[in-house]
C-alpha cells in the first residue's frame, strides 16, 4: 500500500494567499478552503477531503505558520 501524498500548506501571503504544494510541487495558491477543494480535486486527492470540515482535520494536510482558519498574513 502505498503512502498518500503529502499536502503542504505554506503562510499566507502579504495578499492572503497561501501556497500549497502536493508532495513537494507546487498546485496553486489558496485564498480559502473552497480553493483547496478545487486543487485537491484537480489532483484526484479528494476522497476524504471533499468539503472543508474534513480538509481542516485531516492529518494529510500539514499547515504552517497557521491552520485552517487562518488566510490574513
Amino acid at each position: 500500500m502505498s503512502a498518500l501524498p503529502r499536502v503542504t500548506v505554506y503562510p499566507p501571503d502579504d495578499e492572503g494567499g497561501r501556497l500549497v504544494c502536493i508532495d513537494g510541487t507546487a498546485v496553486g495558491r489558496a485564498y480559502g478552503l473552497w480553493d483547496m477543494i478545487v486543487f485537491l480535486q484537480r489532483a484526484g486527492l479528494e476522497q476524504g477531503l471533499e468539503d472543508e470540515d474534513n480538509i481542516a482535520a485531516s492529518d494529510q494536510i500539514e499547515w504552517i505558520g497557521g491552520g485552517p482558519n487562518v488566510w490574513e498574513p
